[in-house]
C-alpha cells in the first residue's frame, strides 16, 4: 500500500479546503455563520441548488436578511462555502472510514496465500465490502448524496465549485486504488477510474429508485464480476 494510503488522502483534501465568505473572529458570529450555511445545505437537498437565494436562506436559518449578505457577498460565495463545509465534513468521515477499510484489507490479504482461489475469495469479501459501502450511503447518509448530485450539477457553470468536486473525488479514487492494488490489479490507476464511475452511478440510481433486495443482489453482482475482470487481467 502506499505511504500516504486513502485515509491520508481523504484528511489532506478535508485540512485543505478554503472558505470564500467573510471570516469570523468571535465564537457567536461563527455560530451564526454555520446557522446559514447549514440552512443553505438543507436548501439544496429539498430544492436544489437554485433554491438558494439570500432570503429564503435567511427564513430558513431564522436570522436577518443583513447576515446573509453579511457572510457572503453573493450566492456563489455562499454556494461555494456551503459545498466546501461539505467537502470538508464528507473527507473527514472517509477519513475514519478509509482507516478502518485499510486494516480490513491488510486482514484479507494476509489470510490468503496468493492461489488463484483464495484471490478470487478475496475479490468476493472486496466486492462486499464496496456494496455495503454504497448501501450505507443510500440509507444512512441520503440527504449528503443528494447535495452531492445538486452541486455536480451546478459545478459544470461554476469554476470554484468545479474544483471542489475535483477535489472530493479524489477521496474516492485514491481508496479505490487501493482496494485494487490489494486485489491484484495491474493497471489500479485506470481500474479505479472504473470501480469509482460505478460506484456513482449505484449512488445515483440508487437514489432514483427505492431500495429493494433485488437491486441489492444486482449491485452485488455488479461488482463481483468487475473485480473478477481485473482479477482475470492481473
Amino acid at each position: 500500500m502506499p505511504h500516504q494510503g486513502a485515509a491520508g488522502i481523504a484528511t489532506a483534501v478535508a485540512e485543505s479546503v478554503q472558505y470564500q465568505g467573510r471570516k469570523t473572529a468571535r465564537q457567536g458570529s461563527e455560530q451564526r455563520r454555520q446557522q446559514i450555511l447549514d440552512a443553505a445545505m438543507r436548501i439544496v437537498v429539498r430544492d436544489g441548488v437554485r433554491g438558494v437565494r439570500h432570503r429564503a436562506v435567511a427564513a430558513e436559518a431564522g436570522v436577518p436578511l443583513s447576515a446573509t449578505t453579511y457572510y457572503f457577498k453573493d450566492i456563489q460565495d455562499l454556494l461555494a462555502d456551503t459545498f466546501a463545509q461539505y467537502v470538508e465534513r464528507s473527507a473527514a468521515y472517509m477519513a475514519k472510514l478509509w482507516t478502518n477499510t485499510e486494516g480490513v484489507l491488510r486482514q484479507l490479504l494476509a489470510q490468503g496465500d496468493g492461489s488463484p482461489q483464495a484471490r478470487a475469495q478475496l475479490a468476493d469479501e472486496v466486492a462486499r465490502m464496496l456494496a455495503d459501502y454504497v448501501l450505507r450511503q443510500l440509507n444512512n447518509r441520503r440527504d449528503f448524496l443528494m447535495a452531492e448530485q445538486a452541486f455536480r450539477q451546478e459545478a459544470l457553470l461554476c469554476r470554484r465549485l468545479a474544483e471542489l468536486v475535483q477535489a472530493h473525488e479524489q477521496i474516492l479514487l485514491h481508496g479505490a486504488r487501493q482496494i485494487l492494488q490489494v486485489v491484484g490489479s495491474r493497471h489500479p490507476e485506470q481500474d479505479a477510474q472504473m470501480l469509482t464511475a460505478i460506484i456513482e452511478q449505484m449512488e445515483y440510481q440508487g437514489l432514483l429508485e427505492d431500495a429493494n433486495a433485488r437491486a441489492d443482489e444486482q449491485m452485488l453482482a455488479i461488482l463481483v464480476r468487475y473485480l473478477q475482470m481485473v482479477l482475470a487481467s492481473a
